[in-house]
This record gives structure tokens, C-alpha cells and sequence, in this order.
């Protein structure tokens, strides 16, 4: 018999959960192959995001590809099927940590930091270390045996690993809501300084989401509305 993980009281069963996270993983497989597409042929000139050195781009594709893994291998973890199996579920998991959220957030913290506008190095550098910090905290949960309390912190994480996403939703959204106001200015120019406000309140919006999410599972079962850390 395959060993199974307990269900976390409070949490849908695998048929509410399946088509939410099959929907949010083709989205996230989507969104990844869009997002490494412009860094296949190592091109400076065709990044997205604008660099300030070699080092600075180099950096960025590092973040971009580890991220990567991150975006594609996060809904395995949802997935009902995947968590019943423990062996399988804990490779996924270490993969997702190690080759995706912990070399991403290392090497993210100096891009935002190299990028020269304030606001992405104060709103990316946070999100990265709660990147890091919400890992450390899912896998001190799961050590301790605590089911519960691992799930919450993973969905933490991976709204953080959502950020990339959102924050490409957000900028054309708030691109569309300036244009009215913006008196002819260059769309183009624009975009580049919506960019990192639209980070910023991607992780802000995913977190907000989650966390309701998650208060609304622990009333639901008669648990805390605060878990413990």
C-alpha cells in the first residue's frame, strides 16, 4: 500500500481541489514559457525587464529559470492525488525548495537591489525574503508533524512564487485604468514605471487572497483564525 498524508482538517477533498489547481498549474505553465521565452537566446536586448550590467542580467536569467521551476513544480503540491503520496509528494517538494524557491530568492535579492529604483528594491527584496522565510517555516512544520500548519505556509509561499504572474495581470490592468489621464504620454513609457508598482501589489494581492483563504478553512473546521508560527 502507498502511504498516504492525512487530510488537514478544514480542507476541501480532492475533488474540490483538483480542478482549481489543475487551472492554476496550466496557467502557471503558460505564464513560465512566456516568461523564459525572451531569455532563451541569453540576448541582453531582448530582456523585459531592463538590467544595468552583464552581471545584472546574468543574475536575472538565473532568477528567471529557478523561478521557473518554481511556477511549474507549486500546484503538484496542491494536487490530492501527488500529497497521498508521500515519497513522491516530498521529492516534488524538496525540488520546488532547492532548485526553484531558495537559488531564486538568493539571486533575486541582488537584481532588485541592482536594478536602481527604489521601489523594486524594497518591494522585490521583501517578498524575496518572505520567499525564504514562509520555506523555513513550511518545512519546520512538516518536520514537527504539524499537516496543518505546513499546507498554510506552502500556500504563503507559493503566492509569493505567484508573484510574476499577477504582477503581468496587474500592470496592463492599471495600464488600461491611466490611459484616460496620462494626456498622450508614450505607452511604452508607461508600462516601465507601472512595472514595479505592479509588483509590488502582486505579492500584496496574493498574500491578502491567501490568507483569507486560509482563515476562512481554519473557522470552517474549528480551528484558530491565527496559526501558530
Amino acid at each position: 500500500m502507498t502511504p498516504t498524508e492525512p487530510a488537514p482538517p478544514g480542507f476541501r477533498s480532492a475533488r474540490g481541489w483538483t480542478w482549481p489547481v489543475v487551472i492554476m498549474g496550466v496557467v502557471a505553465v503558460g505564464a513560465t514559457i512566456a516568461l523564459v521565452v525572451p531569455y532563451v537566446g541569453l540576448d541582453v536586448d531582448a530582456s523585459r525587464i531592463p538590467t544595468t550590467s552583464t552581471l545584472h542580467y546574468a543574475l536575472l536569467v538565473a532568477h528567471i529559470v529557478t523561478a521557473s521551476v518554481a511556477l511549474v513544480l507549486g500546484p503538484l503540491q496542491f494536487v490530492p492525488a501527488v500529497r497521498a503520496r508521500r515519497a513522491v509528494h516530498r521529492v516534488i517538494g524538496r525540488c520546488y525548495l532547492l532548485v526553484g524557491v531558495v537559488p531564486s530568492a538568493l539571486v533575486g535579492i541582488p537584481v532588485a537591489i541592482l536594478s536602481g529604483r527604489l521601489l523594486t528594491q524594497v518591494g522585490l527584496t521583501i517578498p524575496f525574503l518572505g520567499w525564504l522565510v514562509t520555506a523555513w517555516l513550511a518545512v519546520r512544520a512538516i518536520r514537527g508533524g504539524d499537516v496543518v500548519a505546513h499546507h498554510e505556509w506552502m500556500m504563503r509561499n507559493y503566492a509569493l512564487t505567484f508573484l510574476a504572474i499577477t504582477a503581468r495581470v496587474l500592470v496592463p490592468v492599471m495600464l488600461v485604468v491611466q490611459i484616460p489621464f496620462s494626456d498622450g504620454a508614450d505607452p511604452a513609457a508607461g508600462v516601465s514605471s507601472l512595472i514595479p508598482v505592479g509588483q509590488v501589489l502582486a505579492w500584496i494581492v496574493n498574500l491578502t487572497i491567501v490568507e483569507v483563504l486560509i482563515r476562512r478553512r481554519r473557522v470552517r473546521a474549528g480551528l484558530p483564525a491565527r496559526a501558530a508560527v
